[in-house]
């Protein structure tokens, strides 16, 4: 695959602006964009609390898997769930496709965004705090980034040029 029709993937937590700030990067690069929590949503015909609420965290995860092996589109701009990084098997595929941006920030910013814990569609066990997931969550993030744009202070255009401008010092796009 040329390094013109790679898609640029974003990962990170519930809350970070994935969604938002894809769409200002799918502008930004002419690319088109793929919310792949909205298209998870749509095929299953329920929403992603739904999903979990019914099925549970081990079902979700598995749907999500097999939604995101599924996934074949080149110039793309793609938000996954916060949640995708627990697959080993559909973070490769996505890797595969382009370079993967992890957009990062810090437990307290999350906090005062993420205020509807109990229906956003967060994939947590019982009992689970925000900062426990957090916790748990930044070491695969990590590992599975080409890229980190540290968000806090940036707002949703900044951290988009960020990620261009990370993106173009690093060699990992062409546009």
């Amino acid at each position: 695959m040329r390094n013109d029709e790679r898609n640029v993937v974003l990962i990170g937590m519930p809350g970070v602006g994935k969604s938002t700030v894809g769409v200002l990067l799918a502008k930004a690069l002419s690319r088109s964009f793929i919310d792949t929590d909205v298209h998870l949503q749509a095929r299953e015909g329920r929403r992603l609390q739904d999903i979990i609420d019914t099925d549970g965290l081990d079902r979700f995860r598995a749907i999500e898997e097999n939604f995101i092996l599924s996934l074949d589109c080149r110039e793309h701009v793609v938000a996954t769930g916060g949640s995708v990084v627990y697959s080993e098997r559909a973070m490769a595929h996505l890797r595969r496709s382009g370079p993967v941006v992890y957009l990062y920030l810090p437990l307290e910013p999350l906090y005062a965004r993420v205020t509807n814990l109990d229906s956003r569609g967060i994939v947590m066990a019982p009992g689970q705090t925000f900062a426990e997931l957090f916790d748990e969550r930044q070491p695969l993030y990590a590992k599975h980034a080409d890229v980190t744009i540290h968000c806090a202070g940036l707002n949703h255009d900044e951290t988009a040029a960020a990620i261009v401008q990370a993106l173009r010092e690093k060699g990992l796009y062409e546009y």
